[in-house]
C-alpha cells in the first residue's frame, strides 16, 4: 500500500486572472494624468481590455510556449530551393496578432497616440518581451520612411494596420506588414559609420543593388527592413523588402540565427546581400544616419518602456508571492525586512513607469508642435534609456530572490525575466553610446538643457533632497571639461533628478519620500532593501500589489 509522504501546503497560487493595466496603480494614474479628457474613457477601456488579456492564463501560456520553442531557420525547401524562412511556434503568432490588433504598431493615427501605445506596450510586454522587437521596429519605421514620401504612401498604411498577416508575399497583397532593421556590421558594431555594405544605383529611380553583410538583423521574418549602406554619396538609408513587387523573392540570405542569452522567442540573424539584393533609397544619399535616427529614437523609448514592463512584472510577482507565502510565523509581506525590499523595488518600478509615460506624452506634444517637449526628449530619452535599462537587471535579480529557490526554477517565470533584463541596455546603443549622446545634446543643443531644467523646476521647493540634487547637478554641469570620463555619473544624476521631480509632483507622499531619501538624499544603500525605516513602507508595498484573481 502506497503511503503519502507529504502534502502540498503554503504554495503561492499563480498570478493570473487580473487586469495588468488597472492592477498597476502607478501605470493607471500616470496614464490618466497625461491622456486628453475627450477620449480618456475610451482609451482607458481599451487598455483595460488589453490588461485583462495580459493577465489571463492563456496569454501567459503563450509566452511560456514561445520561449520553450524558439524559432528555427529553414534556408532551403525540400527541393533545394533557397527560401530563407524562419519558423515560429503558433504561440508567437498569437502574441504578435494580439499586439498588432491592439494598435501597438501604430502611434501615429489617433490623439495621444504615443501615450496610448506606450502604455499598451508596457502592459503587453509583461506577457512576453521577445515579440516586442518586431512590434517596436514596425512602429518606429514610420517616421524614418516619411523622409521618402512616395515610399511612406505605400508602406505606412500597412505598417500601422491592425491586421496581422504573417507569410512572405508582396506588400501590395497584404493587409498588414512588419518591419525589421539591419544596421550593425561585424567591424563596426555601434559605430555604424564604419559600415561597408555597398549600394549601387539601378536604372529605376531610387532603386539600388546592395552587397554586404549585417551582423545583427532583427526579426528576419519581417516583410521589409530599414538598412544602412554606402551609396556613391555616402552612408544612406534604404528600405529593403523581402519580396519584390513582382512576387519574386529578394536576395536576402539568412546565414544563421543568433544563439542569445535571452529574448529566445525572437529571431535575430546574420544576413548577406549578394549584389542582387534590391532596396529603395529613403532620404538623401549621405544622410543615412540622420534618416534612420528617427527610427532609433522611437525604439530607444521602447527600450525604456520594455524595461519598465519587465521591472513591473518582476515586482508584481515578488509582492504577490510575499502576500501569500508564510514563513517564520507569518506572511512574508508583513516581515519588516521583506517589506523594505519590496518597497525599494516598488519605488524603482514606479519611477521607471512615470518616466516612460511622461516621455511618451512629450512625444505627442512635440508632434503637435511643442518645441519645449522636443528639446526635452533630445536629452531625456537617452538619459532614460541609459538609466532605466541599467536598473532593470539588478531589480529583477532581487525580485527573483524574493521567491527564494522557487524563483530560480523556470516554472516561476522569473528566470525568463532575468535573462531578458539586460537586453534593452544593449539594444539601440549600449550605456556608453547613450551617455555620449547626452553629452552631444548638452554641448550642441542648449535648448535641451533649458527644457530639462524647466521640467524639473516644476517640482522646486517640494522636497529639500530634490532641491539639493538639482543644485548639485547644476554645479556638475557648469564644468564640462574632460566630462566624457564621468559621463555615466552625469547621466545617472540627470535621470534620477527627472524621476524624482515626477514622483514628487504626482506620486503618493510615501513613494516620493522613499525615492528622494534613498536615490537623492543618500539615505539608502547600494543593495535593494536599504530604505530608511518609515511607517509608510507598508503603504508603498500595498500600492505595488497587483489586483489578482485569488
Amino acid at each position: 500500500m502506497t503511503r503519502s509522504t507529504h502534502s502540498v501546503t503554503n504554495q503561492v497560487p499563480p498570478l493570473v486572472g487580473y487586469d495588468v493595466f488597472r492592477g498597476d496603480a502607478a501605470l493607471a494614474e500616470a496614464f490618466a494624468r497625461h491622456v486628453g479628457p475627450a477620449h480618456a474613457e475610451e482609451a482607458t477601456a481599451e487598455l483595460s481590455a488589453l490588461g485583462e488579456a495580459a493577465g489571463s492564463a492563456e496569454a501567459q501560456e503563450w509566452g511560456a510556449q514561445a520561449n520553450a520553442h524558439p524559432p528555427a531557420l529553414r534556408t532551403h525547401d525540400r527541393y533545394g530551393h533557397r527560401i530563407d524562412e524562419v519558423d515560429f511556434h503558433p504561440a508567437w503568432h498569437r502574441l504578435l496578432e494580439r499586439a498588432v490588433t491592439a494598435g501597438l504598431t501604430d502611434a501615429w493615427s489617433r490623439p495621444d497616440g504615443q501615450l496610448r501605445r506606450a502604455a499598451g506596450f508596457l502592459v503587453w510586454t509583461q506577457v512576453e518581451a521577445g515579440h516586442g522587437c518586431p512590434v517596436s521596429m514596425t512602429h518606429s519605421a514610420v517616421p524614418a520612411l516619411r523622409a521618402q514620401p512616395e515610399l511612406a504612401a505605400v508602406w505606412e498604411p500597412l505598417l500601422t494596420s491592425r491586421t496581422y498577416e504573417p507569410g512572405l508575399r508582396p506588400a501590395g497583397r497584404k493587409a498588414g506588414v512588419l518591419a525589421g532593421m539591419g544596421m550593425t556590421e561585424k567591424q563596426g558594431g555601434s559605430d555604424v559609420r564604419a559600415n561597408t555594405t555597398r549600394a549601387e544605383p539601378l536604372a529605376e529611380p531610387g532603386a539600388y543593388a546592395l552587397t554586404g553583410h549585417k551582423w545583427f538583423c532583427s526579426a528576419p521574418m519581417s516583410d521589409a527592413f530599414l538598412v544602412l549602406a554606402r551609396a556613391p554619396g555616402g552612408l544612406t538609408c534604404f528600405l529593403l523588402p523581402r519580396v519584390l513587387p513582382d512576387g519574386t523573392r529578394n536576395a536576402f540570405r539568412i546565414q544563421r540565427l543568433k544563439d542569445k542569452l535571452g529574448n529566445r522567442s525572437n529571431a535575430s540573424a546574420e544576413v548577406e546581400f549578394d549584389g542582387g539584393t534590391v532596396a529603395w533609397r529613403v532620404g538623401e544619399e549621405g544622410r543615412g544616419v540622420p534618416t534612420i535616427i528617427e527610427m532609433v529614437g522611437a525604439t530607444r523609448l521602447d527600450c525604456v518602456a520594455g524595461s519598465a514592463a519587465i521591472m513591473r512584472q518582476a515586482v508584481a510577482q515578488a509582492v504577490h508571492h510575499a502576500a501569500h507565502r508564510e514563513a517564520f510565523g507569518g506572511k512574508l509581506i508583513d516581515k519588516p525586512l521583506m517589506e523594505n525590499v519590496l518597497a525599494d523595488l516598488a519605488i524603482e518600478s514606479e519611477a521607471a513607469t512615470a518616466l516612460t509615460l511622461r516621455l511618451a506624452a512629450a512625444c505627442d506634444a512635440a508632434a503637435a508642435g511643442s518645441a519645449q517637449d522636443r528639446h526635452l526628449l533630445r536629452l531625456a530619452v537617452p538619459a532614460a534609456k541609459y538609466w532605466v535599462t541599467k536598473r532593470c537587471t539588478p531589480l529583477v535579480a532581487e525580485a527573483l530572490e524574493c521567491l527564494g529557490g522557487n524563483g530560480y526554477v523556470e516554472e516561476s517565470g522569473m528566470p525568463r525575466l532575468l535573462r531578458e533584463s539586460p537586453l534593452n541596455s544593449i539594444w539601440e546603443g549600449s550605456g556608453n553610446v547613450q551617455a555620449l549622446d547626452v553629452l552631444r545634446a548638452l554641448q550642441r543643443e542648449p535648448g535641451a538643457l533649458n527644457a530639462f531644467l524647466a521640467e524639473v523646476g516644476r517640482a522646486a521647493g517640494a522636497d529639500h533632497r530634490l532641491d539639493a540634487a538639482i543644485k548639485a547637478l547644476l554645479t556638475e554641469l557648469s564644468d564640462l571639461d574632460g566630462v566624457e570620463g564621468r559621463a555615466r555619473r552625469l547621466v545617472e544624476r540627470l535621470a534620477l533628478v527627472l524621476q524624482g521631480a515626477l514622483l514628487v509632483q504626482h506620486a503618493p507622499p510615501a513613494v516620493a519620500d522613499a525615492f528622494c531619501a534613498a536615490r537623492l538624499g543618500g539615505e539608502g544603500g547600494a543593495a535593494f532593501g536599504t530604505l530608511p525605516r518609515a511607517a509608510s513602507l507598508a503603504a508603498v508595498v500595498e500600492r505595488a500589489r497587483p489586483v489578482d484573481g485569488t
